[in-house]
């Protein structure tokens, strides 16, 4: 809980306000079935009305100032609870926003979705109980005990001895239940998984007639959560019932003493009177305070998982410089091999250079390494041997904003957002409309954007679900090109244009972008056989790095994919 505890100190007075108010609210409370035996047995035997009126009225003054207490403190309360927990999402949003590539896939994303929502709502829901229950269950609990002795401290004895029995049971249940709703917590993040792969792939699970497979298949995770919820949720149940038991034992030793008491007259009935109601006190304290504990173990869990996120520390380590100078050569790899953490190379040995305004096309079966390179590039990971150079200097060397300024990449699976289509070109950047406007000339959009109704302003659903596959690679196409990037980086990002559209799109960079490094990446011939040169890749490994001509002429597997694409003809523009 020091995760809590931390996020709570900025509003300590606030806090300690609350605690006060709350404080004499619950002291208020028990003073009320004290007042009740003093009327009962010192003020009406005495029949003389005012003071019955008196203490009445004493007893009604408290009842209020205990109804306004709680309920201003309640409020102060919720206050807290509702911006602690609003300041503990945005650090973890902030934190996953600059998590590294590797850590997210680490965790998951739908671990990291659930981390933001299911348990901070956990911790809202803990600081909550904690803050109203926490203070006034302990009040409630001791004080009554305390007041309890000084009326009747025989009577108390009896209720004092089962207490070490309950607390004993208590902490016992809540130390198993922190692990069980840890377990629940990953089921949840397995569930919002199942339920965020059948929202985005629905299409393809129209298409091939599984709706009854995936239902059966949210079935199964789903009855995983129940039963874990269910094991969870019966091992902290036992808590409640078995503190009925013991507090109901002592209730029942508590009112045969009393009746033993009474009968030798060495107690009064007032007493006995307020001693029950203090015991029902007692008996209600006790139970919130066994509804802390439940709280607390999920409160606990779910602290613990956001807490392993913001504890993160990044793997990938910004460098110093802040920003790039033009150099006689824009990008170099040399000897560079990557392997993902659970996998063996990725790519291995890959050299090249490619000088400003150049354009480098890359080629390569499925898996080859080609969409590395540009995450490389990027570093969105670290290369595991060899050197990345960036305008002559280490890529690893330059702070992140100095290595992204002036980049524009359309990448494999890229996101639109649920926005217009203005702020999905623009991303928050700061452009012009006449680059706006000769950005989508350049991705070849202008054709579909006006025929629009709202032409700019057209909203899109999340993930562009309301564009077809070009129209959605064009809009991205846009928002990197926009603004003359120095590096453009185009991952496979025309692969759902049709011929023509294609070449109109080679022709804009060929004319448009004369002085930006273009890194193409693709499956056509079509796209890159104009790069001043090209890298040919199979299993991660370089078989060939030349000019067109020069692989046509030497290198068999160019010449192969050459000829099934063109069957030998001329690809003119």
């Amino acid at each position: 809980m020091k995760l809590i505890i931390n996020y709570l100190k900025p509003y300590r007075s606030r806090v300690t306000l609350g605690v006060i108010i709350k404080f004499l609210g619950t002291m208020m409370e028990l003073v009320l079935p004290w007042n009740l035996a003093y009327i009962l047995d010192q003020v009406i035997p005495q029949k003389d009305p005012k003071k019955i009126l008196f203490w009445g009225g004493v007893m009604l003054v408290a009842s209020a100032f205990a109804l306004w207490a709680n309920i201003v403190a309640n409020r102060m309360v919720s206050r807290i609870a509702k911006d602690t927990t609003e300041h503990i999402r945005g650090d973890l949003f902030h934190k996953i926003t600059y998590l590294d590539t590797t850590q997210i896939e680490d965790v998951g994303v739908s671990s990291l979705v659930s981390r933001v929502t299911s348990d901070t709502y956990n911790i809202h829901l803990t600081l909550g109980v904690m803050m109203r229950m926490g203070i006034r269950a302990p009040i409630l609990l001791v004080g009554g005990i305390l007041i309890t002795t000084t009326l009747d401290p025989i009577l108390t004895l009896v209720l004092v001895a089962i207490m070490p029995i309950v607390f004993v049971m208590v902490t016992h249940i809540s130390k198993k239940g922190v692990p069980l709703f840890g377990k629940l917590q990953k089921q949840v993040d397995q569930l919002v998984l199942t339920v965020r792969e059948n929202v985005t792939g629905s299409r393809v699970i129209k298409a091939l007639s599984k709706e009854a497979y995936e239902r059966q298949r949210f079935e199964n995770v789903n009855q995983s959560l129940v039963n874990a919820e269910t094991t969870a949720n019966v091992t902290l149940a036992a808590s409640p019932a078995l503190l009925d038991l013991f507090l109901n034992l002592g209730l029942t030793l508590v009112i045969v003493v009393s009746a033993y008491r009474v009968n030798a007259g060495l107690t009064q009935p007032g007493v006995i009177v307020a001693f029950l109601t203090y015991f029902t006190i007692i008996l209600n304290a006790m139970l919130s305070i066994t509804r802390i504990f439940v709280l607390y173990s999920r409160g606990l869990a779910s602290a613990n998982r956001i807490n392993e996120v913001l504890r993160k520390k990044p793997t990938l380590v910004p460098g110093a410089i802040d920003q790039r100078k033009p150099t006689s050569t824009k990008l170099v790899f040399d000897d560079v091999t990557f392997a993902y953490p659970d996998g063996g190379p990725a790519i291995e040995n890959i050299s090249f250079s490619v000088k400003p305004g150049e354009t480098l096309g890359i080629m390569g079966a499925t898996g080859s390494g080609k969409t590395t390179i540009a995450s490389l590039i990027l570093r969105l990971y670290d290369r595991t041997a060899g050197q990345i150079l960036f305008d002559g200097q280490e890529i690893k060397h330059y702070s992140l904003d100095a290595l992204h300024q002036r980049i524009g990449a359309v990448l494999q699976k890229d996101v639109l957002f649920a926005d217009t289509i203005r702020e999905n070109i623009l991303f928050g950047r700061t452009f012009s409309e006449e680059q706006l406007q000769q950005a989508i000339d350049d991705a070849q959009a202008r054709e579909f954007i006006d025929k629009l109704a709202d032409g700019l302003e057209h909203h899109l659903e999340a993930k562009g679900q309301n564009l077809s596959g070009g129209q959605k690679q064009r809009v991205l196409l846009a928002r990197a090109l926009i603004g003359q990037p120095d590096l453009l980086i185009l991952d496979d990002s025309s692969s759902a244009l049709d011929y023509h559209t294609d070449a109109n799109l080679r022709k804009a960079l060929r004319t448009h972008f004369v002085d930006t490094t273009k890194i193409l990446i693709a499956q056509r011939v079509s796209s890159i056989q104009h790069a001043d040169k090209i890298l040919l890749l199979d299993k991660g490994k370089m078989i060939g790095y030349g000019t067109h001509d020069e692989l046509l002429a030497a290198n068999p597997t160019y010449q192969e994919i050459y000829q099934g694409q063109t069957g030998g003809q001329v690809i003119e523009e």
